[in-house]
């Protein structure tokens, strides 16, 4: 299984950014798909869920309104649209697959948000 997220980068406060996550060698329809982002000297902490059945959504409070989750199970892709970024956004963005006792990691992508 990998995992591959990619669309990390140096953006300005008040930019955007759109991560993508590729999935391999899994039935990507059947996995509940999440991100979760780490910043320095902090824990890793979940951002955004979207679930296999009804593609339904969670996100945690401080990204209510300005990310976006969504999912293209043809593409075996997931991707969080990430609008009015604010420097408290910074870390290392992971994208996790998750389905009863299967649950992998990518290796994360790098989000800076700085003037």
């Amino acid at each position: 299984v990998q995992l591959v997220e990619s669309g990390g980068g140096l953006v300005q406060p008040g930019g955007s950014l759109r991560l993508s996550c590729a999935a391999s060698g899994l039935t990507f329809s059947n996995f509940a798909m999440s991100w979760y982002r780490q910043a320095p000297g902090k824990e890793r902490e979940s951002v955004a869920t979207i679930f296999s059945v009804g593609s339904r959504t969670n996100y945690r409070d401080s990204v209510k309104g300005r990310f976006t989750i969504s999912r293209d199970n043809a593409k075996n892709t997931v991707y969080l649209q990430m609008d009015s970024l604010k420097p408290e956004d910074t870390g290392v963005y992971y994208c996790n697959a998750y389905w009863g006792l299967l649950n992998y990691w990518g290796q994360g992508t790098q989000v800076t948000v700085s003037s």
